[in-house]
């Protein structure tokens, strides 16, 4: 797991976040900025992507705010940046502003990888966020339960990988559920059962994979079967967010990269691309922003936002199917 950066490393300094797993890249963005207003509550934040980054913006970006003493400044996908606009970010790096907190985050693969190498020989702090190996996954969750002051057993820790699936961001959300719920009491693999039984037959990505491809009628059979087996309604949002996700990354990928290398850039196992592929067929931009807009509204919904968390999702899986073909 990445480590927790502290204000005093990240203020006056270029922090560097590379790898795929968009999870703990997200979660170490979110550190930074929050180690940042944990020592000024009114500092500045700005985030933007490379794309929209030019070499005199970079100047404006990372000058001292007019109403706050510190600022953080958050540049995504990096490999995006202007040759110019690359060469300015080294340059910054060897005399980083000493009120600034700048982020660099990029998501792994080929396409900007030498500017990479350029900024780990500045001086930036980096913060590796790979893929986790399945045999790490037992471990991530024992952190995750630490982290809301639990406590949970090896058995149980892979009980729980092996119901829930490698999606750390379902992961997480099952811990927060169990803390929540038991802590500070230990989480046995028996109160893992109870709350998860079943899981393992009918995931969230079984859900999503139908609608994604297209099977609205079988998707909306699985996700009543999930429901009615104890399936935590925000680990469905999470499986549909990160199935989309997954197709938007395949769909904008560089043409002609080795499958090792797609793999990485879409931030999926290699065996996944096949998945993937099959449902790219069906899929175009206006109908994924559309998709990814309807999971975002059930995703607010099952956490409040509504009543009913199994109408929120079946209007999910039908707004999902019916954008499928929107384009």
């Amino acid at each position: 797991m990445p480590p927790a950066p502290a204000a005093s490393d990240s203020v006056g300094a270029v922090t560097l976040i590379t790898g795929p797993e968009e999870f703990l890249a997200e979660r170490s963005v979110r550190a930074v900025v929050d180690a940042v207003r944990a020592v000024d509550g009114d500092a500045d934040v700005t985030e933007v992507v490379g794309a929209d980054v030019g070499a005199d913006a970079l100047a404006e970006l990372t000058s001292p705010s007019l109403f706050a003493s510190s600022r953080a400044v958050v540049v995504r996908q990096i490999q995006d940046l202007s040759e110019r606009a690359g060469e300015a970010i080294v340059r910054y790096c060897d005399r980083p502003d000493p009120d600034v907190a700048l982020v660099l985050v990029h998501p792994g693969g080929q396409k900007g990888r030498g500017l990479v190498d350029q900024l780990r020989k500045a001086d930036t702090v980096e913060i590796s966020c790979e893929a986790m190996k399945p045999y790490d996954l037992p471990r991530f969750v024992a952190t995750e339960i630490r982290r809301h002051r639990g406590v949970i057993d090896e058995e149980a820790a892979r009980l729980l990988v092996d119901a829930v699936g490698a999606d750390l961001r379902a992961l997480a959300a099952a811990a927060s559920q169990l803390s929540n719920d038991f802590a500070p009491e230990p989480i046995s693999a028996e109160v893992v059962g109870r709350y998860f039984g079943g899981r393992a037959e009918v995931k969230g990505f079984a859900v999503a994979d139908a609608a994604l491809g297209g099977r609205s009628a079988d998707a909306l059979e699985q996700l009543r079967w999930a429901l009615g087996n104890g399936v935590a309604p925000v680990l469905l949002t999470s499986a549909f967010a990160g199935g989309l996700r997954g197709l938007a990354r395949l769909v904008s990928a560089p043409r002609g990269l080795r499958e090792a290398d797609l793999a990485r850039e879409v931030g999926v196992p290699p065996w996944k691309l096949k998945t993937l592929r099959a449902q790219s067929r069906g899929w175009h931009p206006i109908g994924l922003a559309t998709a990814i807009t309807a999971v975002a509204r059930a995703d607010a919904d099952v956490k409040g936002a509504a009543d009913d968390a199994g109408h929120a999702l079946e209007r999910m899986v039908l707004a999902v199917s019916e954008a499928r073909s929107a384009g």
